[in-house]
């Protein structure tokens, strides 16, 4: 190993602790002061904005892989951009400035700001579309699930491998009328389920944690940036995860093909969506199983954050006071 890559790993491992706190703990603040307000696009150019700052200030050659959108479709954070100071290592980056829009407008539970920095090359350039995903949490043998079993085969597979019966698991589900027929699937293998309404990154997160979170799989489709964030996540604690892009338009195939993309039916598996050294840091927005949300005192703010790392198998959790009130918020 070169004296260059030795002193970039050392850069990446200082910014990838507490300089990514601050970037998730910014963009959760800012969406926070507008928590109930029943903005959702208000909400989310908050988090955009502090995210987008603070990632400015890192001293990183950073690319946007995974972000707000294209860039005809959004101002900031695109897929494609550039940020940091670029005077340090080239990094991939994944946002998700506000996860759950529509939680944080409603001040429902669950709404995080999420982001994910990796080695280039590292992200799965995702289109904005929509992938197929099963997950589940450390501890069981490879291949215990796959994504092309029926929802009944997996929930028996993984019932035999935790050692209890079907009824003893709980599937994670968006809230979706395309997942009928899935959550009744679930239900007949005699499953319990916990439907989300919104959350997508946070929902395949609960996995990580099945006794603090009560989940133990993850089914359904969702968003494609947001399953390259949660298996970063995921590699981080020795969970598992595949991810195929419902690709069922020419357009979606064109677009993705153009992202790289080169088999439009290929099942990814964890490592091919987030491979290299990943480090996943998310901050509560609203309270939810997964985080505390942002408390808003007289003289403080406290926030909850957690930081996940692939390459250490080490995760974190950050309670944070924050005093300087309107110096954190406008700095």
């Amino acid at each position: 190993m070169t004296d260059l890559v030795i002193q970039e790993n050392k850069i990446i491992e200082r910014i990838l602790s507490m300089e990514l706190v601050r970037v998730t703990e910014r963009a959760a603040v800012s969406s926070a002061r507008l928590r109930g307000r029943g903005d959702e696009k208000a909400a989310d150019q908050a988090a955009v904005d502090a995210m987008r700052r603070e990632l400015n200030r890192l001293p990183i050659h950073g690319t946007v892989v995974i972000g707000e959108g294209e860039r005809d479709e959004a101002p900031m954070l695109f897929i494609g951009e550039k940020v940091g100071t670029k005077t340090g290592p080239a990094v991939d980056i994944a946002v998700d400035p506000l996860e759950g829009t529509t939680l944080c407008a409603k001040d429902m539970p669950g709404s995080i700001a999420v982001m994910a920095m990796a080695q280039a090359g590292s992200l799965l350039n995702a289109p904005d579309v929509y992938m197929d995903k099963i997950a589940i949490g450390p501890g069981y043998p490879h291949g215990v699930v796959d994504l092309d079993m029926t929802p009944e085969e997996n929930i028996r597979a993984l019932a035999k491998a935790k050692g209890v019966s079907a009824h003893e698991i709980c599937v994670c589900i968006l809230d979706r009328p395309r997942h009928a027929e899935l959550i009744a699937a679930c239900r007949r293998a005699g499953a319990a389920i916990r439907l989300i309404t919104d959350g997508d990154v946070a929902g395949v997160i609960h996995v990580t944690e099945p006794l603090k979170t009560g989940v133990d799989l993850y089914l359904g489709t969702g968003g494609a940036p947001e399953g390259v964030l949660a298996a970063g996540a995921l590699r981080c604690v020795g969970g598992q995860m595949q991810g195929r892009l419902i690709l069922d338009t020419p357009a979606k195939v064109e677009r993705a093909a153009k992202m790289g993309v080169k088999d439009p039916k290929k099942k990814y598996d964890m490592k091919e969506l987030a491979s290299g050294d990943v480090i996943v840091c998310a901050t509560g927005v609203t309270d939810g199983a997964l985080l505390s949300g942002v408390r808003f005192n007289k003289e403080t703010i406290e926030t909850e954050t957690i930081i996940f790392r692939s390459i250490t198998g080490t995760v974190r959790r950050i309670k944070a006071e924050h005093r300087e009130f309107g110096k954190f918020l406008l700095d």
